[in-house]
């Protein structure tokens, strides 16, 4: 009998030492439906695309420039000498309707092409005719500049571009003393920021 309870001990202890090295078996796992994995697809977020090397190169060697270039330059220069100065009536500084039409066409001509140099700006100047003193005539030319650079603003024209200075009756471009010489002189002139 005593063999009989060695041997049940040791059959005891061989059961209990093979059950302590017992390889662990992963729990089975169940192969995901089509709708799961659709699901789980759906809130993860997308990769983003990856941007081709040659696109990147072009733009690390390019950046974009923020004032134009001389043949550029000298393109806004072509137009500036081609659009028409907005003309005043004597004393004043509202804009007449032929002022607004020569505006309109000014800002039509030029708005996309400055927009493409944010640190590009144009020069409002604002002019009188001869007679008046000086101070006034400065004040006035500065207040006809700033109203033609308001207009300018509303039709599109990015007004952090544009500048605004008076030269009063500094620099007429006729010197007869006639009412239509003098009407020529009472101008808003376009011109590139020095």
């Amino acid at each position: 009998m005593k063999r009989h309870i060695i041997v049940g001990f040791a059959a005891v202890a061989l059961c209990l030492s093979l059950a302590g090295c017992k390889k662990k078996v992963a729990a089975k796992t169940t192969p995901a439906t089509p709708a799961a994995v659709a699901a789980v697809a759906s809130q993860a977020p997308a990769p983003a695309p990856a941007a081709s090397p040659a696109r990147t190169q072009e733009q690390a060697a390019a950046p974009r420039d923020r004032m134009p270039d001389a043949a550029t330059r000298a393109r806004i220069q072509d137009l500036l000498d081609r659009i028409e100065d907005a003309y005043f009536d004597y004393d004043k500084k509202t804009l007449r309707p032929d002022a607004e039409v020569a505006l309109k066409g000014n800002v039509a001509t030029l708005t996309e092409i400055i927009k493409q140099y944010p640190d590009f700006k144009l020069t409002v100047e604002g002019h009188c005719d001869e007679r008046g003193s000086d101070e006034y005539n400065l004040a006035l030319g500065e207040a006809r500049a700033k109203k033609s650079a308001d207009y300018m603003a509303s039709l599109g024209l990015p007004s952090n571009q544009l500048k605004v200075t008076s030269y009063g009756r500094q620099k007429p471009v006729c010197s007869e003393q006639t009412e239509e010489c003098w009407q020529k002189n009472r101008r808003a002139h376009l011109t590139q920021a020095q």
